[in-house]
């Protein structure tokens, strides 16, 4: 499952931010990591709630790295 995590977030930050590069894991998700802005950050919420039927963006911290949304998968 994480694997495929990661490669639904990859994936969704390279359609959006090409500029962004190659997206690891600590990289921020925001601002000066990989730039998203707030309606990137909603249609990423709305990619993985469709793809795991769950959205890590909903609940009480805000996912600020591609670990923190796979971690967040790890323990639901």
């Amino acid at each position: 499952m994480q694997e495929r995590v990661e490669q639904v977030v990859r994936e969704f930050v390279s359609r959006v931010k090409p500029e962004a590069g190659e997206l690891a894991a600590d990289t921020p998700l925001y601002a000066d990591g990989a730039g998203l802005d707030s309606l990137e950050a909603a249609e990423l919420s709305a990619v993985l709630e469709d793809e795991f039927g769950t959205d890590p963006f909903q609940g009480e911290t805000m996912p600020e790295t591609l670990n923190d949304i796979v971690s967040f998968y790890a323990t639901a």
